[in-house]
């Protein structure tokens, strides 16, 4: 049980930067498709970056994938929810995940 509650978020994290990416391919027709794939991923590199400090540290890493999520919400004018629930729940898993790992 303890694995899963270690694995679980960091799972779940990685398979929601892969759902993010899949928005950025379809810059393909546009002319200069690098720039405009460069642009459509900096969510999923922030991401990246959010992943790996909740890695290290989970409670603080939990935090800032909440306030990401939080962020996500107000962008999205409180419309899409599919985009910003998810990283509440990874950023809970987390703190979960530390909270699990000090109690013992």
């Amino acid at each position: 049980m303890k694995r899963i509650f270690f694995w679980l978020p960091r799972t779940l994290a990685i398979l929601y930067i892969v759902f993010i990416s899949m928005f950025a391919l379809d810059v393909f027709s546009e002319p200069q498709w690098y720039l405009a794939l460069f642009m459509h991923l900096i969510p999923s590199f922030v991401l990246i970056a959010l992943t790996i400090i909740a890695w290290k540290n989970e409670k603080v890493g939990g935090f800032v994938f909440m306030a990401a999520g939080f962020v996500m919400l107000v962008f999205t004018h409180f419309e899409s929810l599919i985009i910003s629930v998810p990283a509440f729940i990874i950023g809970t898993l987390f703190v979960w995940s530390s909270w699990k790992k000090g109690k013992k």
